[in-house]
């Protein structure tokens, strides 16, 4: 395989950093709003679409850092890099972009 593992760790790190920072902001915004704040209505409604979207954001966030720790630990295998699905190799591009890949570009679709 044609991968340089030592860079897509380094990547997976700061990745892991970023989103970290990420998360700790998300979960500052998607805080409960309090009944008492004196805002309008309309003011109001916005904030709880803007909670809910914050709250996706948050999900996927935890969801691909879980996938990018279990990258991390994975990466000094003999199988990291090879696609779960067909066993071929996934593109060295895609690791470096999506380094939490575990299917090639072609079975993901």
């Amino acid at each position: 395989m044609d991968i340089n593992r030592t860079e897509i760790e380094q990547l997976i790190h700061k990745q892991i950093a970023s989103l970290e920072r990420k998360i700790k902001s998300l979960k500052e915004l998607t805080q409960a709003i309090a009944p008492d704040d004196a805002i309008g209505r309309i003011s109001r409604m916005d904030a709880i679409n803007n909670k809910s979207v914050n709250e996706a954001a948050l999900r996927q966030s935890e969801a691909k850092l879980k996938n990018l720790h279990m990258a991390l630990e994975g990466i000094h295998e003999a199988d990291f890099g090879i696609c779960l699905q067909c066993k071929g190799p996934i593109q060295p591009g895609r690791l470096v972009l999506m380094p939490e890949s575990r299917k090639c570009m072609k079975c993901a679709q």
